[in-house]
């Protein structure tokens, strides 16, 4: 993917979601409406952090180029150089994929 030219503000997160699989483990090829919604994506943006009331910043727990894995319907769908992203806060993050 290009750089992507987009900074989200405070503790949100932009993510490429890394699309489902077409077949399943026995082989069986699955059509677009059978496939779930991705729940796994790779993070191309995070914002400086949460302002908090001593005017700090509070550091995010994931950075560019980490696999995550996140809530199905959680974040909002934008398109950005022609690819669909999903900008979402931190807290909607559930993992971090080792």
């Amino acid at each position: 993917m290009a750089k992507i030219k987009i900074r989200p503000l405070d503790d949100r997160v932009v993510v490429e979601p890394i699309e489902a699989e077409e077949t399943t483990a026995g082989g069986i090829v699955l059509p677009d409406s059978a496939k779930e919604k991705p729940q796994r994506g790779k993070v191309v943006a995070v914002g400086p952090g949460r302002l908090m009331d001593s005017g700090a910043r509070g550091e995010l727990s994931v950075a560019v180029g980490d696999e995550v894995i996140y809530g199905k319907y959680g974040g909002t769908d934008i398109e950005v150089n022609g690819t669909e992203v999903k900008v979402l806060r931190e807290s909607d993050i559930l993992a971090k994929v080792l």
